[in-house]
């Protein structure tokens, strides 16, 4: 069980499980408990943390490289030291690495090796402008996020183990295949070094094979100063011509033909990609001409030449302080009698020796039957969980694939136990948050978010998982987790209901969907009992449920005359003439309809008027233009006009109406919202 597994360091980082180990350090998956973030965590071996001096070193290039900060570079978060550890804190990458997408997909065409290709030369062009020069560009160290995004990781760490003489040792088997050549020589670095090593990706993606191979680091380096690799098109006539001007130019040996700048070499990529008939001025050096490059250069007085630009000079390593007389005597003799001892201690060589095979990926108890794999003593050390790796595979070896070794040396490796089963938790009603750090943190599991709609389920919280609750999956499997919606409710048109008797107009209203509401009388010409008024116009879409006013007819008041006419009799003589109160029916009707309507047919329309409430909505602003006009219409009536700012982000306005009405705002005249509101 690794030691850092379940601590916290610094009461923040929460130690969750290792997804990579390094040269120099080991890569944790961790979460950031301070902003509930997953991250990666890269703390150094125990070997380094003894060495004060590279710690320092460690430390101070980790703070110069988190000042960087561009989309393609893996941001680095914070950097922290402590008596017992030193790590950095990054930006976790859900990808694989570029080597792992080339080694899956073999020769890319052009198009998409540009696609990769352009990504590092802008991030090499950030950091260069900022002094950093990357000296460890390969395929290893890009990672490819799921949807193309490539972003370029361990600047400044290459710097670091440069200094502590790791120079061309085992550990650089990987990276001596990108290696520029005055790399190779021990001469200090500028940012071509960094160009020349994309231009080797480059290759490398056009073709499917590397510009330089050979059997041990030193043979490869000497190819990169002193060979010419195949001409792209020799290999695959696919890619144009003018794209192979721009991988020889990226790789040529003579740094003063090379591009200068990341920016210089993106430029031409760009062009191209705009006009495919450009020609790019370069031609790629001779056989004799390399001969010759490396002659000058690996002369000893020219060797010492120091370059143009102003980059800080690096201390010397075992390579720049030895790497010339290897070099060359590997060129000249093919290891002169004095340098063989000295390659044997680095690289391994005489009788015996053997390069250690891949194990990763094969079965252990095959391996251990295999008779090939006798001249090595194969001990299994640990197994562990994998969603990578069925049970029983090795997941990692030491020493890794490619190393020469003794004959009969230990290889160590580690076997998967398969993936880890989870039980899928109970997140039912939990926030969306609250369950994608449940299940992602706290159980390791990918979570997919879909949305549906609910009755049962207050919006944005969970309905249901797939699996279902309390199923067991493999750790890192996807759980797709279904979260509730705003349910739209369904909308109704109002039917007319004017002219039917109160009973047929309740029906109508039922019948629709709708809720009756308050019902009040009205004098009218209409027969009494007839609807004369609804509070919902004709075919206006309003929500289901949604309550109807309507007001009937209450007839003509003729009778009133006939009560005073029975009264008179009983005050006034019998020889009053009868006429006289005929005659006043007919007046009073007149003028009756005209005080009445001031004591109660006019205070009826004035009561939905008394039961209106106000609501304040809240409408998001257009961050363009800076000024806006905003118009607000409740059932068809303009009720707010005013000028906003852009800036304001949002305007809370209050309306006024009564019951479910439909409400339009618009911004700067045309229709932002159209919906139904309720009072």
């Amino acid at each position: 069980m690794d030691k850092y597994i379940g601590k916290i360091l610094d009461n923040r980082y929460e130690i969750l499980q290792v997804i990579g180990t390094g040269g120099m350090a080991i890569v944790y998956k961790a979460l950031c408990h301070r902003l509930n973030r997953l991250v990666a965590v890269k703390i150094l071996k125990d070997e380094y943390l003894k060495d004060d001096e590279f710690r320092k070193r460690f430390h101070a290039e980790g703070q110069a490289v988190a000042m960087l900060s561009h989309p393609n570079i893996v941001g680095v978060y914070d950097v922290s030291r402590s008596q017992n550890t030193e790590y950095i804190v990054m930006e976790l990458i859900d990808g694989i690495t570029l080597k792992q997408y080339m080694a899956r997909k073999g020769a890319m065409s052009w198009k998409e090796a540009q696609h990769f290709v352009c990504q590092t030369l802008k991030a090499l062009d950030h950091a260069h402008e900022r002094g950093i020069i990357h000296r460890d560009i390969k395929p290893h160290n890009i990672m490819v996020l799921r949807d193309g995004t490539i972003k370029v990781a361990d600047f400044g760490i290459a710097r670091i183990a440069a200094e502590q003489g790791g120079s061309l040792t085992n550990e650089a088997l990987g990276s001596v295949h990108y290696i520029a050549p005055e790399q190779a020589r021990g001469h200090k670095l500028d940012a071509r070094a960094d160009i020349y090593s994309t231009g080797v990706m480059l290759y490398e993606m056009l073709t499917g094979q590397l510009p330089y191979d050979g059997d041990n680091p030193v043979s490869v380096a000497v190819k990169h100063i002193s060979a010419r690799a195949t001409m792209p098109r020799e290999i695959n006539p696919d890619i144009p011509e003018t794209v192979e001007k721009i991988t020889m130019k990226a790789m040529c040996q003579d740094i003063d033909k090379r591009y200068h700048t990341a920016a210089e070499m993106l430029k031409d990529i760009e062009e191209f990609r705009k006009d495919p008939t450009i020609v790019i001025d370069f031609v790629p050096l001779t056989p004799e001409e390399i001969e010759e490059e490396y002659n000058a250069n690996n002369n000893s007085e020219k060797a010492k030449r120091i370059l143009d630009e102003d980059w800080d000079e690096e201390p010397e390593s075992f390579w720049q302080k030895h790497g010339s007389k290897v070099v060359i005597g590997a060129a000249v003799l093919l290891f002169l009698l004095g340098l063989y001892t000295l390659l044997t201690a680095i690289f391994g060589g005489g009788n015996g020796d053997v390069a250690v095979p891949k194990l990763v990926g094969l079965d252990i108890e095959e391996v251990l039957q295999d008779e090939q794999y006798n001249m090595f003593t194969i001990k299994e050390v640990e197994r562990k969980f994998s969603d990578e790796y069925d049970e029983g595979e090795i997941i990692s070896q030491s020493p890794e694939d490619g190393k020469t070794v003794r004959e009969g040396s230990e290889i160590t490796v580690v076997v998967s136990s398969g993936a880890k089963e989870v039980e899928i938790p109970d997140v039912h009603n939990m926030s969306e948050k609250q369950a994608k750090i449940e299940l992602e943190t706290r159980h390791n599991l990918k979570v997919e978010i879909k949305y549906e709609k609910s009755d049962e389920v207050l919006k944005d919280y969970v309905i249901r998982t797939e699996p279902e609750v309390g199923e067991k999956i493999s750790e890192g499997d996807t759980v797709t987790v279904y979260v509730s919606e705003s349910v739209e409710e369904e909308k109704i048109k109002m039917p007319e209901i004017t002219g039917l008797s109160e009973a047929n107009a309740k029906k109508a209203i039922e019948e629709a969907g709708l809720t009756v509401g308050k019902v009040s009388e009205k004098e009218s010409t209409k027969k009494k009992g007839i609807v004369i008024e609804q509070s919902i116009d004709v075919d206006t879409e309003v929500e289901k449920g949604a309550t109807v006013d309507i007001v009937v007819s209450a007839g003509k008041t003729e009778k009133e005359p006939e009560k005073e006419t029975e009264k008179k009799p009983v005050k006034e003589p019998e020889k009053q003439p009868e006429k006289e109160p005929e005659k006043e029916p007919e007046k009073q009707p007149e003028k009756e309809p005209e005080k009445e309507p001031e004591k109660e047919p006019e205070k009826q329309p004035e009561k939905p008027v008394d039961n209106t409430k106000s609501k304040t909505i809240s409408v998001k602003l257009p961050t363009s233009p800076e000024t806006l006009t905003v118009v607000v219409k409740v059932n068809g009536s303009e009720v707010y006009r005013a000028t906003h700012k852009a800036s304001e982000g949002s305007a809370n306005i209050t309306v006024k109406g009564s019951g479910t009405m439909p409400i339009e705002i618009y911004i700067d005249g045309k229709l932002h919202m159209q919906s139904n509101i309720t009072f």
